[in-house]
């Protein structure tokens, strides 16, 4: 298998790090040494005299290896929008390569390294270049998680179709409810399936509290291609 995974979404705001956390758990419960990143990320909090964001903080918390911020989340912006606004704002260009060094880095030093993306999968980082890019350049394969949700049908099979025509490997998805109350959810993960051609690793419930324990138990890795 790969030094890891690149994990990206259908959308943002649909469960991506917590997708990520029962990844981890799951690979530690396995014996595994795991890092993780989150790249880039908006909607950091100042913390000390540094911005920090809430969900890299909980990957560095839940992995087995001792990570410095900086390594986990290069690129920390405060506004709540778009990276590549957010980092016009303060004027930072966001660096594949820079976060590829990281990455590798981080790779040698663990069996594996969890890498969550920003938004879903063209979210733009640069004038040229968009989170399909980065992925293209750490050689990762992807899980997709599909954020179950009216509409998340064309989402998924448009951001699956996507995937596997930048070459790379889709090697599963998993759909997560991040709403309590889907109607019809078993029949959207029946469509789903039927039409993302790569296994489904795992249906996570709606979660009241983040417990990555739940989630991996709901996440069966030996269906990742």
């Amino acid at each position: 298998m790969s030094k890891g995974f690149f994990i990206t979404g259908t959308d943002t705001e649909i469960g991506k790090t917590t997708i990520s956390l029962g990844l981890i758990n799951v690979l530690q419960h396995a014996g595994h040494k795991v890092s993780a990143m989150k790249p880039v990320a908006s909607g950091c909090v100042l913390q000390n005299g540094a911005l920090r964001n809430d969900d890299a903080l909980k990957l560095i918390a839940a992995c087995n290896q001792e990570l410095i911020y900086d390594q986990v989340n290069p690129y920390a912006f405060e506004p709540p929008i778009a990276p590549h606004i957010a980092a016009e704002q303060v004027g930072v260009i966001i660096n594949i390569s820079t976060i590829c060094d990281l990455a590798n880095t981080l790779q040698s030093e663990s069996d594996y390294c969890i890498i969550e993306g920003a938004g879903g999968w063209l979210v733009p980082l640069n004038e040229n270049n968009t989170i399909e890019d980065l992925a293209i350049a750490l050689k990762l394969p992807v899980i997709l998680v599909v954020g179950l949700r009216l509409g998340c049908i064309n989402h998924a099979t448009l951001t699956a179709k996507a995937i596997q025509n930048s070459g790379l490997v889709l090697a599963g998805w998993v759909a997560n409810h991040c709403n309590k109350d889907i109607e019809q959810a078993d029949k959207m993960i029946g469509s789903l399936k039927q039409r993302i051609d790569a296994p489904c690793i795992g249906v996570v419930d709606y979660l009241y509290k983040l417990d990555a324990e739940a989630v991996g138990s709901n996440m069966d890795i030996s269906l990742l291609t």
